[in-house]
């Protein structure tokens, strides 16, 4: 405010015509649909003969189910994975003839649900397929799939357990599976033996129930090569745009792009500290951009510049995108605001009201997840619910 004006002659200068919640919002989230498709065709394309299915449990990774459903059924998907049923029933509107299979499959109580909402529950475990089968004793046959546990030790009937199912003439002709499926517990790595070791006894399991449809791949088996597409993959974090594998150069399209209004630019003086306890100390005459996110908005306390044990190991914290420039994170993340050294921005560049890009198009989401010793997964699903969002729908 130039001197000679007072607070009035600023309040009478400003427009008040009603403006987009989005321009004027703390926090903001870009999700950018095209880059979803384009991301799923070419995950669709690397998986060869095989169909590529779409992993949209935790509300499509934090981004939206209803949204992010709806443009990956238009642009092809047809088959859908879920954890629980809820979200399976929240997306069938938006994905009305393609198959949704429900992870974490069915228990007492909850037909109804899968049975209204067209849902298929992935069977797990020895009691969950004795509860599926008196279901299916009342109700006729409805399709179900298989989870085999390879080498994960997390879900899944063992190998044995599958294989004496698959040969087990007495079970019933209503009990039949469109789906064996099985998970690679270290995919992004593309050395590692027990992707080959977890290929034979998939093979095995898959040979066993012959003419029943295999799927091994999430995002990291789709570039491990065909021998791990069999009939269906199953992309999750590649769709969004993070990294499915270590050491390998990211291909897809950043989808989400997260950004925080500057609520304030301060001047702070060499010597002075920094936010709680005081663990920054500047080296310099400097400029502060206090800008409306932290851990309550899943912008992680670990992504902190010091004061963190974190940082005795990974010696630096998150920066942030403003101005053309990458900006670090000082001091400790708070709840709900995050402190930017932004000195090295003229000051004529960057102003209270701008917002700094948190991950997105300038600054990766993985990259900035490695800041938190954590990964994209968690950035994602760990979005706050005070961001408002625009969706750029995809050119039909």
């Amino acid at each position: 405010m130039p001197n000679d004006m007072t607070i009035e002659d600023t309040v009478q200068e400003l427009d008040f015509t009603e403006l987009d919640p989005f321009d004027v919002a703390p926090l903001r989230l870009t999700v950018d649909l095209q880059a979803l498709t384009d991301n799923w065709r070419d995950l669709s394309a690397r998986s060869g003969r095989a169909r590529a299915g779409a992993v949209v449990k935790a509300d499509a990774y934090g981004l939206g189910i209803e949204d992010c459903g709806t443009a990956l059924y238009h642009a092809g998907a047809r088959d859908f994975f879920v954890a629980v049923a809820s979200e399976g029933a929240t997306l069938r509107p938006y994905a009305p003839e393609a198959r949704i299979f429900v992870l974490s499959g069915i228990w007492p109580g909850q037909e109804s649900l899968f049975f209204d909402h067209d849902l298929v529950p992935v069977l797990a475990s020895e009691e969950q397929l004795a509860f599926w089968m008196s279901v299916l004793s009342e109700r006729g046959p409805y399709p179900c799939a298989l989870q085999v546990d390879t080498g994960f030790n997390r879900l899944g009937l063992s190998v044995d357990e599958a294989i004496a199912l698959a040969q087990d003439v007495s079970r019933p002709a209503s009990f039949s599976p469109v789906l064996i499926l099985s998970h690679l517990h270290s995919g992004d790595t593309a050395t590692a033996e027990s992707n080959q070791a977890q290929l034979s006894t998939f093979g095995e399991v898959s040979r066993a129930f012959e003419g029943v449809e295999a799927s091994l791949s999430a995002s990291a088996g789709i570039f491990l090569g065909q021998d791990y597409h069999f009939d269906l993959t199953r992309p999750g974090i590649a769709l969004y745009g993070g990294e499915a594998m270590n050491a390998l150069a990211n291909p897809l399209r950043p989808v989400a792009t997260a950004e925080a209004r500057i609520v304030q630019i301060r001047d702070a003086k060499a010597g002075e500290t920094v936010s709680y306890g005081g663990t920054h100390q500047l080296s310099r005459d400097s400029r502060l951009a206090v800008a409306a996110v932290g851990y309550a908005d899943g912008y992680l306390r670990n992504l902190s510049g010091s004061g963190i044990a974190l940082r005795e190991t990974v010696p630096l914290g998150a920066f942030g995108f403003v101005a053309g420039e990458r900006v670090p994170v000082v001091g400790r993340v708070t709840m709900d605001l995050t402190i930017f050294d932004v000195t090295d921005i003229p000051a004529r560049d960057i102003q209270a009201g701008d917002y700094i890009e948190l991950f997105g198009q300038n600054m990766p989401l993985d990259e900035v997840a490695r800041a938190a010793g954590t990964i994209g997964y968690e950035l994602l699903t760990g979005l706050g619910l005070r961001y408002e969002r625009r969706y750029i729908d995809p050119e039909i």
